[in-house]
């Protein structure tokens, strides 16, 4: 999750927002131009009341019969010039703005999505994806809009006001002083308003994300809710959830109208104290008629602008907001990352699969208060299969996931060939290393291109195609075959649209057809028939010959497939042997696999033939003596 405290309250808006100057750059030159297009126009609209004066004290002054009405052509002439250059001008601004605007939301996005794939496991262990979500969608795109006009606006906006008080003060004396008072409290309110709405902005995206989270956790977990007739509950979490982003809105539209009704109220009570006092001063000859008109009609001009203030001011503090949301996931430190000066990947010195070590491995999650690994030492030779096995929260699948280097280990090492993991680059540590989980992922996409997902590119079409098929049939998934499009049927999200044993045996084909020298298998039969995983077991004995397997075994069945067993208790290795031998030394095993027998027996899957488990080295089978053995313990 985010931390409590928001990233980036420390900055100044000024500050926060030139984070964007990387990303803006490239962009520059046509939002710059759009940003002189806009005062352009500003300032047309600002020289017609100038315009207006010649006219009211020339033409339009004199008596009626002296009125040479030829006198307005010219004038008419150049109001009517000065308002197509302000149309023209501001259709320049919107040419030039809207397609870098767009480009640097593309640019921003990508970023994003290129360091989400970048950051730890562990950041997304944190971080929900909602909040993700909303950060590069919502966010970006509200920082779209302010980039192409917000921005725009305020600038211009402040450029008019000021442009707009100098020339006032200058042609209408104290009128203009006036109208410079009444912008003192102008100034007071936008800054309050500033200080005030940041931090009901920030509390409304970052509700939006919890709110969008719980949309995503709902749909994803629609059979759950449904199969408990939980529906009504999480309607309920929803609406408390969408209650409390509704109140904050209303919050942030009360303090937004609040300084609308502000900005409103004040430029007309100084225009109402203007009038009195142009109407005195024109009565004492002290300025024209001609000259009273402009005023008004600057002031008019500049009315527009300090009226839109809290909408820009608004608009301006949202896209602050965002900025701060969209670093605070950008500006996160990858702790696992390529070194500086990698070494090249070791040289395999078996044709069956790489030699792996884990040397005195502790490993501790940020917010533990004990390491979960405690020194563990264990060697997969190259070309065995090795199962792991202990009680649940012993380590195991965490174990798992520090061989592709999917978490960093604490202290001590992992290696590949002699190789420390963190030395590698982690494109050369897991094109070695593939994994196949207990509960599988599998994207909206076509079977073909989830099952090749870690084969190399480059590898030519009809290798591909042989690769593809023998996978399949490894992992016992020719159901494929069956689907409407066979291997080019598009999956629903996450693969839903399949049944878990499916879903398994298609991420096990997966991680076979990466053809890696280190394969790492976490309860890959879980979900799969007794007839299915005897025949998967089958075919997995003759392609696990090729590679180094270590096996996270949660049923009895699943150690049948190794060479040897690793047990794991309290985050340390204690035995490390064939299954006969640990059966006869090691009561912690003999316990370990009389809980894995019960809970398959409970489940009615997973047992190997006549209950004599597990074959020893010279073929024969641990007998009833071994099996009564472990369950009396």
């Amino acid at each position: 999750m985010p931390p409590d405290t928001p990233a980036g309250s420390h900055l100044t808006t000024p500050a926060s927002i030139r984070r964007l100057y990387p990303y803006v750059r490239s962009a520059l030159p046509h939002l710059l131009g759009g940003m002189l297009a806009a005062l352009g126009a500003s300032l047309a609209a600002l020289a017609i009341p100038r315009v207006l004066e010649r006219i009211v004290d020339g033409p339009l002054s004199a008596a009626v019969g002296e009125r040479d009405f030829s006198a307005l052509v010219w004038p008419v002439v150049l109001v009517l010039a000065l308002g197509i250059a302000e149309a023209g001008l501001i259709l320049l601004r919107r040419t030039l703005v809207m397609f870098p605007g767009t480009r640097v939301e593309s640019e921003m996005r990508m970023a994003m999505f290129r360091h989400l794939q970048d950051l730890p496991i562990a950041f997304h262990d944190r971080w929900s994806g909602g909040q993700l979500l909303s950060r590069s969608m919502a966010d970006l795109g509200l920082l779209r809009r302010w980039l192409v006009f917000g921005a725009l606006q305020l600038v211009v906006s402040f450029l008019t006001i000021i442009v707009g008080i100098g020339i006032l003060l200058a042609t209408a004396g104290w009128l203009g002083l006036i109208y410079l008072a009444g912008s003192i409290p102008v100034t007071v309110i936008a800054y309050r308003f500033s200080r005030r709405y940041r931090v009901i902005a920030r509390m409304s995206q970052d509700q939006s994300g919890d709110l969008a989270n719980t949309v995503e956790e709902s749909v994803h977990g629609i059979r759950v809710l449904k199969a408990f007739g939980r529906g009504r509950d999480a309607l309920h979490s929803f609406t408390g959830q969408a209650e409390q982003l509704r109140q904050t809105e209303i919050q942030k539209a009360n303090t937004q109208s609040m300084v609308v009704v502000a900005l409103q109220l004040i430029p007309e009570v100084t225009l109402a104290v203007s009038m009195v006092v142009g109407a005195v001063l024109v009565a004492d000859d002290q300025i024209s008629v001609g000259a009273l008109a402009a005023f008004f009609a600057t002031a008019a001009v500049i009315n527009g602008p300090v009226v839109d203030l809290g909408m820009t001011l608004s608009m301006t503090l949202n896209a602050r907001t965002a900025i701060d949301r969209y670093f605070e996931v950008l500006e996160t430190t990858n702790a696992v990352t390529d070194p500086a000066d990698p070494d090249e990947a070791g040289t395999p010195a078996s044709e069956k699969g790489s030699h792996v070590r884990l040397r005195e491995v502790t490993f501790a999650y940020d917010d533990a208060s004990a390491p979960i690994l405690d020194r563990v030492d264990l060697e997969l030779p190259a070309g065995t299969t090795t199962a792991l096995v202990g009680l649940t929260g012993s380590g195991k699948s965490t174990l798992s996931m520090l061989v592709p280097r999917l978490y960093d280990v604490t202290g001590g090492a992992v290696e590949i060939d002699g190789a420390d993991v963190r030395r590698l680059r982690r494109a050369d540590v897991r094109s070695a290393v593939a994994v196949a989980f207990e509960d599988p992922t599998l994207f909206s996409a076509s079977i073909r291109e989830n099952v090749l997902l870690g084969v190399d590119d480059a590898m030519p079409d009809e290798d591909k195609e042989a690769l593809l098929h023998e996978s399949i049939d490894v992992a016992q998934a020719a159901f494929v075959y069956d689907l409407p499009e066979g291997v080019e049927t598009r999956i629903g999200e996450e693969g839903l649209s399949l049944s878990g044993g499916q879903r398994q045996r298609l991420a096990l084909a997966r991680a076979i057809a990466s053809r890696p020298r280190v394969l790492v298998l976490d309860d890959p039969l879980s979900a799969l028939d007794v007839t299915t995983e005897e025949a998967v077991s089958v075919r997995l004995r003759e392609v696990l010959a090729g590679t180094t397997n270590l096996i996270i075994a949660h049923r009895p069945s699943t150690v049948a497939l190794a060479d040897r067993v690793a047990v794991l208790q309290q985050g340390r290795i204690t035995a490390v042997g064939t299954h006969r031998d640990l059966l006869a030394t090691d009561p912690h095993y003999r316990y370990i696999i009389s809980t894995l027998e019960e809970d398959a027996a409970d489940h009615g899957v997973g047992h190997l033939p006549d209950g004599d488990a597990f074959p020893d080295e010279d073929g024969s089978a641990s007998g009833a003596e071994d099996r009564t053995r472990g369950a009396r313990l």
